[in-house]
């Protein structure tokens, strides 16, 4: 199986935080420390696409703040000129309990394409596999003023990871997210640590402009939804 990369956002503005989210410290370690350890767990060569708060080299999106499509570019960008032209998984920095046996669900899964966890409804956009196709699309949106993951979605086919599959491995708060000041208390309550045993902290999931909530439509380039009952797709075996 091809080494899949991986790419870590850090550069978000940490609006509804009021302070940097990637350097918040939550038992004892950054985020973006976190972030890194377990994405490089299962990935190679991994980056930092950010201002470099991480031990990752970093690269940076032009102009900074442009987005997570630009960022998810230029990253591709840096790991095209260290020789690797195949699958990323991406992980923003603010999933503070996404799991290295999440990560390897999507970094395993059959084929080569892109893949991203369903959760509360809408897909996982920054926390999910993308595949060489995506990569050449990413930069021909870009260049045509894009600037949403949720497009780059819809213009390749996607695997679709359902939470019956991934909470199967990961728990049902994994893709929590941490945006806000109450989140980042929850997560620090000692009786509610981040899917790791005791009482889950309150699910608030990503809900980025780019990512709508899922119906029944089918993506231009067709869709194709994996539960644990439907036994078509799923992780494969190094």
């Amino acid at each position: 199986m091809a080494e899949v990369a991986g790419l870590l956002l850090t550069g978000g503005a940490s609006r509804r935080m009021g302070s940097d989210k990637a350097t918040l410290v939550v038992g004892g370690e950054r985020l973006v420390d976190r972030a890194a350890r377990v994405l490089s767990a299962v990935c190679h060569p991994v980056l930092e696409v950010g201002p470099g708060v991480s031990p990752l080299v970093a690269v940076r999106e032009d102009p900074p703040g442009a987005g997570p499509l630009a960022a998810f570019v230029a990253g591709c960008h840096a790991l095209a000129e260290r020789g690797h032209h195949g699958s990323v998984l991406l992980l923003a920095v603010d999933l503070p309990a996404v799991t290295v046996p999440l990560l390897e669900l999507l970094a395993r899964w059959d084929g080569d394409g892109t893949v991203v966890p369903v959760a509360g409804g809408r897909r996982q956009l920054c926390c999910a596999r993308y595949g060489a196709d995506a990569r050449a699309v990413a930069s021909r949106l870009l260049g045509a003023g894009e600037r949403s993951l949720h497009a780059l979605a819809e213009g390749v086919p996607v695997d679709e990871v359902d939470e019956s599959v991934w909470q199967a491995v990961a728990g049902p708060s994994a893709l929590a997210d941490v945006d806000t000041p109450e989140d980042l208390a929850r997560l620090r309550r000692p009786e509610d640590p981040a899917g790791e045993g005791g009482r889950a902290p309150v699910i608030e999931y990503h809900e980025w402009p780019w990512g709508p909530r899922l119906g029944s439509t089918v993506t231009p380039c067709g869709r194709r939804s994996v539960s644990g009952s439907s036994g078509s797709g799923g992780p494969t075996s190094r």
